[in-house]
């Protein structure tokens, strides 16, 4: 019988990312998050592990790519607008292939916004607010156990693939109670050793330079092309999606994150009016997946997108979708969990409209 215990979502996180090996966090304190930070404070410590409230979110993630720079399993924690300002640090990380864990709980916004849960920064999240051609590998999971299963598994993943792993959810997840089973089995990667890091850590011989600065546009250019074959292999390998009621559904709803959980209720309501629902889940939002769009039922009458924003992910089911069945969106903004009912209701005007 499994060992379950009742957590609130930002502490499951914290010791999730115990349990998943993380020797050093570097972190500022921002609302919806700060439990994650409060949590560290004191069990990083009590493990001989490295806590730091540095003095800034740039001082944050700047120190994140030093600690990565020494070969030491790292990670921050933030929200929104303290994301908006990691962002330049982020593609850092990416470009000199840096592993870090970076876990974002989302606040309505733009701006400083307000403290409720949103999904507003799925733009931020997936796009990036840093420059050049780069990707983080993002995974934005529904439930706490879910967030805790991905939690444990992201540093083996960001240092597979020597890049910034992002744990996408929203405030909500950060802030209520479930049952969490800690002891859950995860995929385990073999890691070869990390013979790139800095000096210092006495897990090979010589000096190495980490850095992203390449002034020769040759070299650097083969570097963009060496960063693109290893973000081609997390699209195989990373795109996570879990498929419900997709048989041969009259319509599919697209959510992730709390969304989902909402459109779970919902999917229930339209049974009762014989309306045969299904949806797509997204686990990972980058890579974006693809491939449960191309097996949709041809008996499918359209796609509606939800999310906690005024449309963000619909882009990404656009491009999937090509056309091929109507698309139609339902968000609610400023922090608001939309009703079940409400999510009906924009099926139910679907139905009598049909337009895309």
């Amino acid at each position: 019988m499994a060992n379950k215990v009742l957590m609130k979502g930002n502490e499951a996180i914290a010791l999730a990312a115990v349990k998943g090996g993380v020797e050093a966090y570097f972190g500022y304190p921002i609302t919806p998050q700060n439990e994650v930070s409060e949590y560290l404070s004191k069990y990083m410590f009590e493990q001989g592990r490295v806590f730091l409230q540095a003095e800034s979110e740039v001082a944050a993630i700047n120190m994140v790519y030093g600690a990565a720079a020494s070969g030491k399993r790292v990670m921050t924690s933030s929200s929104s607008p303290g994301i908006a300002l990691k962002q330049e640090g982020i593609s850092y990380l990416a470009g000199s292939e840096l592993p870090a864990v970076i876990v974002s709980v989302m606040r309505g916004g733009p701006g400083l916004g307000g403290i409720q849960p949103s999904q507003a920064d799925y733009y931020q999240a997936t796009r990036g607010g840093g420059n050049g051609d780069y990707h983080t590998i993002v995974f934005a999971p529904e439930s706490i156990q879910e967030t805790v299963d991905v939690m444990k598994e992201s540093f083996d993943i960001a240092d597979y693939y020597r890049n910034p792993v992002m744990i996408l959810v929203d405030g909500l997840i950060g802030q209520m109670m479930e049952a969490v089973d800690f002891n859950k089995p995860t995929t385990k990667r073999f890691l070869p050793p990390k013979d790139w890091a800095a000096g210092g850590m006495n897990t090979h011989n010589g000096r190495n330079t980490v850095c992203s600065l390449y002034l020769d546009p040759y070299e650097l250019e083969r570097h963009n092309l060496k960063l693109q074959k290893k973000y081609q292999a997390a699209i195989q390998n990373e795109t996570r999606f879990e498929l419900v009621n997709m048989d041969d559904p009259d319509y599919v709803i697209v959510a992730y994150g709390t969304m989902a959980r909402v459109v779970r209720s919902a999917i229930e309501i339209l049974a009762k009016k014989k309306l045969n629902v299904g949806m797509i889940r997204p686990i990972s939002v980058w890579p974006f997946p693809k491939a449960p769009f191309k097996n949709i039922s041809r008996n499918c009458k359209g796609i509606l997108v939800c999310e906690m924003s005024l449309g963000q992910m619909v882009d990404d089911v656009r491009i999937v979708n090509n056309g091929a069945l109507p698309v139609s969106f339902f968000g609610r903004a400023g922090g608001i969990v939309p009703e079940p009912e409400e999510v009906v209701e924009a099926i139910m005007h679907f139905e009598s409209r049909r337009v895309d």
